[in-house]
Parts: structure tokens; C-alpha cells; sequence
């Protein structure tokens, strides 16, 4: 399959699993091309937490309805203190590192055959809160991983797409 093929086959499960746990060697694909992602400056500030353990999990269902049942979670989250500042003193790169970091582990794991969903719909104070986080340490997002249940599909508008003129110019 072709990179084009993978992007546009993964989706977001919105329904796990929960009995088929994630092979070990699987994650450790996942989380090496989070570790190889670009970041500005390399400066690498992402933190990583897998959520797998009966605690774990519990504590992610107590910041988020959105599990769908998946038997782990990794949370994404990046050090103030490593980003980088852009010119203009604006602008931080650490919630974009965090998301190219999450976007490479995803798309691993859609190329292993892993389902997974990007979740946004949660408090990131209170996830830092509850997570016992560091105060430079920022919650970007949750990411659900494991195996679709059998007869989950894509949500009906998964392939609906702008055409490439609305959001693309040339110059």
C-alpha cells in the first residue's frame, strides 16, 4: 500500500476492542516514529504517556468520555521549557511538535494495522491536573490505540473532502 492508499484508509475508531491488548513490538514501532519526528529546532519537547494499566485508564475515562473502549491511550503532551520561539516572540512551537509527533505514531500505526483517534474533547488543565504533570508541561492530546471492534467503520463523512482549489493557492 502506498502512503496515499494508508492516509486515506486510517480513520478515527470511535469503537474499540477492549479485549485485544496491543503487541508490545507494535507500540515500540508506534512510539520510535514519534521519537523520529521533526521538531523545530529537533528540539524534541514531547512527553509521551502510555495509558494501559486498569489506574491508567480509569484516570483517562475521569478526563474524557472518548476511549471508545480502547485497551490504551497515550497521552501527548510537550515541555514549555523545549520549545522553540519564533522570531517575533509570538509564536512557540511546542503544540505543533507535539501534533507532527502524533501524526507520525498514528499513521505507524495505521501501517501496522492498528486503529486509533486523535482525541481533542477533554480539559487540558484539568488532563495536566489529573496526570500530576509539571506546570511547563502542556496536554495536546489523547491518542486511543488498540483494535477496532469487529463492524466499526469509518463515521459517513470519512471520505468527504474539499476539493483541493478551496484550501490550496498558487502564487
Amino acid at each position: 500500500m502506498d502512503f496515499l492508499e494508508l492516509a486515506k484508509k486510517r480513520y478515527s475508531c470511535k469503537k474499540f476492542d477492549p479485549s485485544r491488548k496491543l503487541e508490545k513490538e507494535k507500540l515500540e514501532k508506534i512510539l520510535a516514529a514519534g521519537q523520529v519526528a521533526p521538531t523545530a529546532k529537533n528540539s524534541q519537547p514531547q512527553r509521551i504517556y502510555v495509558m494501559e494499566s486498569d489506574d491508567a485508564l480509569k484516570i483517562v475515562d475521569s478526563i474524557t468520555p472518548c476511549r471508545y473502549g480502547a485497551p490504551m491511550a497515550l497521552v501527548v503532551t510537550y515541555n514549555s521549557d523545549e520549545e522553540f520561539t519564533y522570531p517575533g516572540e509570538k509564536y512557540t512551537s511546542g503544540a505543533e511538535d507535539a501534533s507532527i509527533v502524533a501524526t507520525h505514531m498514528m499513521l505507524m500505526a495505521a501501517f501496522l494495522g492498528v486503529d486509533s483517534c486523535w482525541l481533542n474533547f477533554f480539559d487540558p488543565d484539568k488532563a495536566a491536573e489529573v496526570l500530576n504533570l509539571p506546570d511547563n508541561e502542556k496536554v495536546v492530546l489523547i491518542m486511543d490505540l488498540g483494535y477496532a471492534a469487529e463492524g466499526t467503520s469509518p463515521l459517513p463523512n470519512h471520505e468527504k473532502t474539499k476539493a483541493i482549489g478551496e484550501f490550496v493557492s498558487y502564487r
